[in-house]
């Protein structure tokens, strides 16, 4: 049987971490400007949002189908994510040029910081989800 997964767990956690970075960026251009490109909030923003879809698209149950489909949907979820960074930090580069360095510098950080966010939050969901099956199994062979 599937276990559904508390998307909404997980969307406050995401919620909670892109309010802490948006913070620590807002620190960063207080305290070091020259240092820091204008556009950190907005990276922060796209980030929140294209993880809070990603996690979406990996946690979703489709009629208890999640089991099934969770490489395909993690790819599917990959592929966009890496798209999408890539087309907006190319139409960024492209329409501020004398940003761009900082930009980029900004936006490779970020993106770890948030990819590392997704394999803690799915590897801790996967070990919890392995832990329930495994006691539910045991559970219905000491009923029999």
């Amino acid at each position: 049987m599937s276990q559904k997964i508390p998307i909404k767990k997980f969307s406050f956690r995401i919620l909670v971490f892109s309010a802490i970075i948006a913070g620590l960026t807002v620190l960063f251009q207080w305290l070091c400007p020259d240092y820091a490109s204008p556009a950190l909030p907005f990276i922060v923003l796209f980030f929140c949002i294209i993880t809070l879809f990603t996690i979406f698209i990996v946690l979703r149950d489709d009629k208890g189908k999640a089991e099934k489909h969770f490489v395909s949907n993690y790819m599917l979820s990959r592929i966009i994510k890496i798209f999408s960074c890539l087309l907006f930090l190319l139409l960024y580069v492209l329409l501020n040029r004398a940003d761009s360095i900082k930009f980029a510098i900004a936006f490779l950080i970020i993106y770890f910081l948030y990819s590392i966010l997704e394999v803690i939050v799915l590897r801790k969901e996967a070990a919890d989800m392995n832990a329930k099956t495994n006691a539910n199994q045991n559970q219905s062979e000491n009923n029999q």
